[in-house]
Parts: structure tokens; sequence; C-alpha cells
């Protein structure tokens, strides 16, 4: 599996906010989105404070594909839900990166709603259609 080059984890790590697009059953891209964004280790890690009816996060369930923009960084992506389990180090990271906001948008983006969207982001390698094609 793909992982993140250690520049890229800390550019997004450090950026206040991500912006993403998911890709249509057509492979078009959805509309961009600004979120918020968290590392936990060496997973990149978001979640819809809205829940599961977002449209941004039901777009991400069409193809699992889109494309994130966030610390000079501009990448295509796979959605991968992540595991519960990691829910806690989720919360715990959105409250150290976002604790000085409203307590009540803190408490909706740890919340149950916003826990059961927790998606890992993962770096999609480029297209190989070159390699193949010279090969």
């Amino acid at each position: 599996m793909t992982t993140w080059p250690n520049d890229e984890l800390a550019r997004i790590e450090h950026a206040e906010e991500l912006r993403v697009v998911s890709l249509r059953r057509d492979g078009s891209p959805g509309s961009w989105r600004t979120i918020w964004v968290v590392r936990v280790g060496d997973d990149i890690c978001v979640r819809s404070v809205n829940g599961p009816t977002a449209a941004w996060y039901r777009g991400t369930r069409a193809r699992l594909q889109g494309r994130i923009q966030a610390g000079g960084v501009d990448k295509d992506v796979t959605f991968v839900d992540a595991d519960p389990a990691l829910n806690d180090q989720v919360d715990a990271a959105y409250r150290a990166k976002y604790g000085h906001y409203a307590a009540n948008i803190i408490k909706a983006i740890t919340g149950p709603e916003a826990n059961s969207t927790t998606m890992r982001l993962l770096p999609r390698p480029a297209d190989r259609q070159e390699s193949r094609s010279s090969a």
C-alpha cells in the first residue's frame, strides 16, 4: 500500500484546512470542499463534522477516490474507512489541533456522528499506463 512521504505528511499536518474533491461514478470531479484534517502517526485522517449525510462525504462513497490540496500538497487520494479503534487518537488530534475553536464545534467533530465518518487518506500512485506502454 502507498504511504505518504514525510515532507507531505508534515505539510498536510500543519495546514489549517484541507480542500477535498471526490470523483463521481463517471470519474468526473465533484465540488471542492474545505474541511479540517489531522495526522495520526503516519496517517492523514478526515471526518465530516455533519456526519454521513454531508454531501462531500457521500461523494467519497461513489468511487473512494478524489484529490486533496493542503499545505502546498496537491495529490490524488483513495478514501479508506478508518478502523473505529483509531477514533480516540483521531479525537485527540482534532482537540489538539483545533481546540482553540468553540467547544460546540470541537464536540461536533469528535462526536459519534463525525466518528462514524472517519477516513484515512492514502496517496494514489501515479497512473502506470506510461510504464506499461514503454515496456
